[in-house]
């Protein structure tokens, strides 16, 4: 429990960080784009087969009226080096020779969201795959997630202007 306050707190700090107040009156909510990492973390167990992290964003995405905030989920995959990390666009199915599968799925409202491991098999016998994860959340305009490649998580932030220094490290 302790955790997820420090995350609630992290984040809010962040977002809120972000905003400006140009009148003292009136608070800019255009800080979107943003990223945020979630960082070696464990997903909990809901079943034998499926596993999943539940977080609040300490804010609300779509505040005054924005309903064109798109919230994309990318997981660390792999690292071919320490500078160069692999992100894969969640949903994502993870395919084995004999036959089983994992699928990662993530749902999100204005306020939290819910990032899922769910497998043909129990998950207790493939740990890798739901301890340690990290995850890159990417909160950006509707409208440019309509004309980038999502897949691409550096197109992704290339056409959000954002850049690695920009990530925010949020702690479970």
């Amino acid at each position: 429990m302790k955790k997820i306050l420090t995350l609630f707190a992290v984040v809010g700090l962040f977002a809120f960080s972000g905003c400006s107040d140009d009148d003292n009156d009136n608070v800019d909510y255009d800080t979107i784009p943003y990223a945020f990492e979630i960082k070696n973390v464990d997903l909990g167990r809901v079943t034998d087969n499926e596993y999943n992290l539940k977080s609040t964003f300490n804010f609300e995405i779509n505040d005054n009226l924005r309903d064109d905030e798109t919230v994309l989920i990318y997981r660390l995959m792999d690292l071919i080096n320490s500078n160069t990390p692999v992100w894969q666009l969640i949903p994502r199915s993870v395919y084995f020779d004999n036959g089983n599968v994992i699928d990662y799925y993530y749902d999100f409202s204005k306020v939290d969201f819910v990032i899922t491991a769910r497998a043909s098999f129990n998950l207790i016998n493939a740990s890798d795959f739901i301890n340690d994860q990290t995850f890159r959340v990417v909160l950006i305009p509707s409208d440019l997630a309509a004309s980038v490649n999502k897949n691409n998580y550096l197109e992704v932030m290339k056409a959000a202007k954002l850049d690695e220094s920009q990530v925010q490290n949020v702690k479970f």
